[in-house]
């Protein structure tokens, strides 16, 4: 119950129940899971760009918190001025309640935040599982806004049409449905959140972090070898990097005639715009980058370290 948000430590974020001192508080129905929603981005933006008003230290935004408000300033840009009116309005009524009831509501409203937009590493439990929702006949959470918000873009949504009354099921079919989800419960389920963040841990740690003999040995049949080769131009890129020359692996590089045409091409684009400028680049590192690289102390320091 506490991972879902029905009471709720006062001073931590983490909905977990601990064997300590901690106090806790109990969430305002209002914002019950059971109420079966989900909110939209657009609450939640309204939600932090109203604590950036609130000068408190309680109410400073997290870094996650900070990042996800940059993140959807962008994707809501072209009605971010509705939503810092609404965050304003908002902001203007707290004001109104007494200091108490303003402590409460505030701990409330972010302990509902702390179920649907979890603090990065803990469990979303309103995560649907994907197997799950595609055997379920009808949608088990209906997307409402948390603040009344109206948006601007009307839902292409049809009609809603009344469907038929189900027949009721009799008392063998409720025993049967009783012990299929009683059998459910006993098995042992994961998130997909949580299963792709062990995955991931699971593959990184197998990642050749260095190239092996033979992937070094390849670069010196030519300069195709370090160019397809993504550790390869890494490692070209520093050598490059130390000679100061860099620049040899990028667009700017070219000469005036190759500069001239490119330009002229732009004018009237096409799939060879840029060939004069890319072949030119190519050349030159080809014939000068390449091989000071082939002879240079740190490709024969990778090559000799493979060796031992």
């Amino acid at each position: 119950m506490a991972a879902h948000g029905y009471f709720f430590p006062i001073s931590d974020h983490v909905l977990t129940l601990k064997d300590d001192g901690t106090f806790y508080r109990f969430q305002t129905p209002y914002f019950w899971p059971s109420n079966c929603w989900e909110p939209e981005n657009t609450d939640y933006a309204v939600y932090l760009c109203k604590r950036t008003m609130q000068n408190k230290a309680r109410l400073e935004l997290a870094d996650y918190e900070a990042e996800s408000l940059a993140r959807l300033q962008r994707a809501f840009a072209r009605k971010w001025e509705f939503i810092f009116m609404q965050a304003e309005a908002q902001a203007k009524v707290d004001k109104k309640r007494d200091k108490i009831e303003r402590k409460i509501l505030d701990s409330q409203e972010r302990a509902f935040w702390d179920v649907h937009r979890p603090v990065p590493g803990c469990v979303n439990t309103t995560e649907v599982d994907i197997k799950k929702s595609s055997r379920m006949k009808n949608p088990h959470k209906t997307r409402k806004s948390v603040y009344g918000l109206q948006n601007d873009i009307r839902s292409q949504s049809p009609a809603h049409i009344p469907t038929p009354e189900a027949r009721q099921p009799t008392e063998e079919e409720l025993q049967e449905q009783i012990k299929f989800w009683q059998a459910q419960l006993d098995r042992h389920r994961l998130k997909m959140s949580k299963v792709a963040e062990s995955l991931l841990g699971y593959t990184e740690q197998y990642i050749d972090k260095e190239p092996s003999q033979q992937r070094v040995k390849r670069w010196g049949f030519g300069i195709n070898e370090v160019l397809k080769d993504q550790v390869g131009r890494e490692q070209f890129l520093k050598f490059l990097e130390s000679e100061f020359s860099s620049e040899n692996l990028s667009a700017i590089n070219v000469d005036s005639k190759s500069y001239d045409k490119t330009t002229q091409n732009v004018k009237d684009p096409g799939r060879y715009a840029f060939e004069d400028a890319q072949e030119h680049i190519y050349k030159l590192m080809k014939s000068d980058s390449y091989s000071r690289f082939i002879r240079s102390s740190a490709y024969q320091e990778l090559l000799q370290a493979k060796k031992k």
